[in-house]
């Protein structure tokens, strides 16, 4: 069956790089990653309004696509019910089955990554995420961000190393041995 194989976990866990290996590695595999559709749209930096709008315009991609009888991976954090219950539904309305998959690590060691990250990107995305971050109240929001993912049902796959966590993810999703 179609799957659409949701990616999530805090930013710097390593949802984009295993999404893009996936995708690399999986003939006609759609990356559709929110936050680059986010940057496609004029202003972006300056317009939280284009958080919701890049969602939803990625929400039609995916069902468009999945109902093509090919994969999508989503690299998305997602914590609130009624969002993840739109990737469901997308999953759905194109005859897909909703694959919900949770990147973990200890919530000082994802604080840890994402500062790590934040040092050393050069992309504007990530600073605009970390700016961001911070003005919610930095490393103790990402503790709490942490804390609800933890509530949320999801196939766990531990974040460790990148070709470990790659490994559990394939086995997770049935691909791998």
């Amino acid at each position: 069956m179609t799957r659409l194989v949701h990616l999530n976990g805090l930013p710097g866990i390593g949802k984009s790089t295993l999404a893009r290996r996936y995708a690399a590695e999986h003939t006609g595999v759609l990356l559709c990653d929110i936050d680059v559709i986010r940057t496609m749209i004029g202003g972006w930096e300056h317009d939280d309004g284009n958080a919701g709008r890049a969602r939803t315009a990625a929400l039609a991609l995916m069902t468009a696509y999945l109902s093509t009888g090919h994969d999508v991976v989503l690299p998305q954090l997602c914590a609130r019910e009624d969002q993840l219950a739109r990737f469901v539904s997308a999953a759905h309305d194109g005859g897909a089955e909703h694959v919900h998959v949770l990147l973990t690590a200890d919530h000082e060691t994802a604080v840890r990554r994402f500062r790590d990250r934040a040092e050393d990107a050069e992309d504007a995305w990530t600073a605009y995420a970390t700016e961001s971050w911070d003005a919610q109240g930095g490393d103790e929001a990402l503790r709490v961000w942490s804390s609800m993912l933890d509530a949320i049902p999801a196939v766990r796959v531990p974040s460790t190393d990148p070709e470990s966590t790659y490994r559990a993810l394939l086995v997770a999703l049935g691909d791998g041995v």
